[in-house]
C-alpha cells in the first residue's frame, strides 16, 4: 500500500564554487600551475598576463556588487550590472605572484634526458647475433625487469605468453639461454631473479682475489641462509675458517650491488622536489613567501567584456546573440570565480604555514631535535578553520627552509612527556633511535629492550614494543641483523 510522508531535515550542500575552492586547496604548486593552463585552455574569457599586477580586493567588490540578469527577454542596461568601463581604469584581475625581486631570473633548471634501464639492455641485446623471434624473447624479459633490475615475473609464464599470444616457437631452455645472456649486460648482474643469483653472477664475473672469490661464492651456494641472518660464528666454524679470512671474504661479498638497476641509469623520471613553501631567515625573523613565480597570471578578457556589454547595451538583439551573450557570462562568472579561488587558496596557504612556523619555532630555529608534538586540531584552532582544510593543506604540499626540506606532514606529530614534564615528538625519539643505533657496537649491537632502557635513562618512558615499531619505521634491522665481524 502506497502512502505519502513529510520530513524535515537539514542537510548542508557544497556550492560549485566551495568545490572548486577545495580542489585547488589540495594541489601542490606544479599540480596548480597544470590547473591554471587547463582552464585558460577552457574558458576563452580567461586569459594570460605576464607582468601586471592583480587586485582581487576590486574583484570581490566587483562580484558583490553585480546582479545576474539570465532573462530571455530583451537585455536592457543596469547600474548593478558589469560594464566595461568599470574595468578599463582598473589594474588587471590576476592572480597575486610572489617575486624576490624585478630583475631575477624565473627560470627553473631542467634535469638533463636520462637513458633508461630498459632502453640501455635493450641497446646491449640488440648487438647481439640473434635470431628475429630470439630478440623479441630478449625484449619481453628486459621489459618484464623491475626498477631495482629484478626479473620478478616467472620465466616460464613470459614463454607460455610467447607461445600463446606472440606465437613464438620458443623453449624454455632456449629463454634461459637468453636471459643468461642478459644477465652478463651492464650492470652486470640485472634481470636476476633473487639476490643470491644477482650476488653470483657479480661474483663469478669480477676479478676479486682468486682464493676469497671461491670462499664467497661458497658462502653464497651453501651457506646463504646463515649470510642473511648473520650467522658468521656458523659460517666460521662449518668452513674452518679464521677470523681475518672470514671478514676478507664477506668484504668482497659487500662490495657486489644488490640492486643493480638503480645505478646512475636506471632514472625514468627526475622525481624532483618542488617546494611551495620558501622560509627565508632575515637578521632574527623569519620570512615566509609562496614559490609561485612561475605560475601563469590570468585576468579576465576585456575583449571579451567589450562583445558582452555591446549586446547587453542592444535593445533587440537575435536568438543567436542571445545564446552567444549567456555563454559569455557563464564564463565570465567561471573565470572570476576561479580568479577568486586561487587568490583565497593563497591566503589560506600562507594562513597555515604561519601557525605552523609559529608551533614549531625552535625547529625552524635550532633543527629536528625541537619539533614538538602537533597535531591538526592544534593549527585549526588557531587559524579558526577546520581540520579537514588543515588536511587538505598539508598532504602532498613541501616547505624549504635553512633545515632543508620538508613535506608539511612532517611538522605533525603525537609525542610523549618527559620526567621533566617536557612533551617530545615521536620523531625526536626516532632520532634518538636511530643515534643510538649509529653509536653501538657493531660487535654486540644494542637490542630494542636496551635500547628503551637507555631512553628511560634520558628520562623517556616507552615501551619495548614502540621502539621496535620505531625501528621499523627508519628501516633499522634487528640487533642480530646489524652485527658486524
Amino acid at each position: 500500500m502506497l502512502s505519502l510522508t513529510q520530513k524535515l531535515s537539514q542537510s548542508q550542500k557544497l556550492s560549485p564554487q566551495q568545490i572548486q575552492y577545495q580542489k585547488l586547496l589540495q594541489l601542490n604548486t606544479l599540480a596548480l600551475e597544470q590547473r591554471i593552463k587547463t582552464e585558460l585552455e577552457l574558458n576563452p574569457v580567461l586569459e594570460e598576463v605576464m607582468e601586471e599586477e592583480i587586485s582581487l580586493e576590486e574583484l570581490q567588490k566587483e562580484k558583490e556588487t553585480e546582479t545576474d540578469s539570465d532573462s530571455d527577454e530583451e537585455y536592457e542596461s543596469s547600474e548593478d550590472e558589469f560594464d566595461i568601463e568599470d574595468y578599463m581604469n582598473q589594474d588587471d584581475i590576476e592572480s597575486n605572484r610572489i617575486n624576490y625581486s624585478a630583475d631575477e631570473d624565473d627560470t627553473q633548471p631542467v634535469a638533463p634526458d636520462r637513458l633508461t634501464l630498459t632502453d640501455h639492455l635493450i641497446e646491449q641485446l640488440h648487438l647481439l647475433d640473434l635470431a628475429d623471434e630470439e630478440m623479441i624473447v630478449g625484449e619481453v624479459i628486459i621489459q618484464n625487469l623491475q626498477s631495482d633490475g629484478y626479473l620478478k615475473a616467472d620465466l616460464a609464464k613470459i614463454v607460455s605468453e610467447l607461445i600463446n599470444f606472440e606465437h613464438i616457437d620458443v623453449t624454455f631452455e632456449e629463454a634461459e639461454k637468453i636471459l643468461k645472456e642478459i644477465q652478463l649486460f651492464d650492470p652486470l648482474g640485472v634481470a636476476a631473479r633473487d639476490l643470491r643469483e644477482c650476488l653470483l653472477i657479480q661474483l663469478r664475473n669480477s676479478s676479486y682475489d682468486p682464493y676469497y672469490s671461491f670462499l664467497a661464492e661458497k658462502i653464497l651456494e651453501d651457506h646463504y641462509k646463515h649470510f642473511v641472518n648473520k650467522k658468521f660464528d656458523l659460517i666460521q666454524k662449518e668452513l674452518n675458517l679464521t677470523r681475518e679470512t672470514l671478514k676478507s671474504t664477506l668484504e668482497i661479498i659487500y662490495r657486489l650491488d644488490p640492486k643493480p638497476g638503480e645505478g646512475t641509469i636506471d632514472i625514468t623520471e627526475t622525481n624532483q622536489i618542488s617546494p611551495d613553501f620558501l622560509i627565508e631567515k632575515v637578521e632574527e625573523n623569519f620570512i615566509i613567501t609562496l614559490n609561485d613565480r612561475s605560475m601563469p597570471s590570468v585576468t579576465v578578457s576585456q575583449t571579451y567584456l567589450e562583445m558582452i556589454n555591446t549586446n547587453k547595451r542592444k535593445r533587440k538583439i537575435s536568438k543567436r546573440d542571445k545564446e552567444a551573450h549567456k555563454f559569455l557570462r557563464e564564463k565570465f562568472e567561471s573565470a572570476k570565480w576561479f580568479i577568486f579561488s586561487i587568490q583565497q587558496r593563497r591566503e589560506t596557504l600562507l594562513k597555515i604555514m604561519r601557525a605552523i612556523l609559529e608551533k614549531q619555532f625552535e625547529f625552524f630555529e635550532n633543527g629536528p631535535r625541537f619539533l614538538r608534538p602537533m597535531i591538526y586540531k592544534d593549527i585549526a584552532e588557531i587559524i579558526n578553520m577546520d581540520i579537514s582544510t588543515i588536511s587538505r593543506v598539508v598532504n602532498g604540499k613541501y616547505v624549504q627552509s635553512p633545515q632543508g626540506i620538508h613535506e608539511l606532514k612532517y611538522f605533525f606529530s603525537e609525542g610523549l612527556s618527559t620526567d621533566s614534564g617536557e612533551d617530545i615528538s615521536n620523531k625526536h625519539i626516532k632520532e634518538l633511535i636511530k643515534e643510538i643505533c649509529e653509536k653501538e657496537s657493531k660487535k654486540s649491537p644494542f637490542s630494542d629492550d636496551k635500547i628503551a632502557k637507555i631512553l628511560v635513562e634520558k628520562g623517556i618512558h616507552i615501551a619495548r614494543r614502540t621502539v621496535a615499531k620505531y625501528r621499523e619505521q627508519l628501516n633499522i634491522p634487528v640487533a642480530r641483523l646489524r652485527k658486524e665481524l
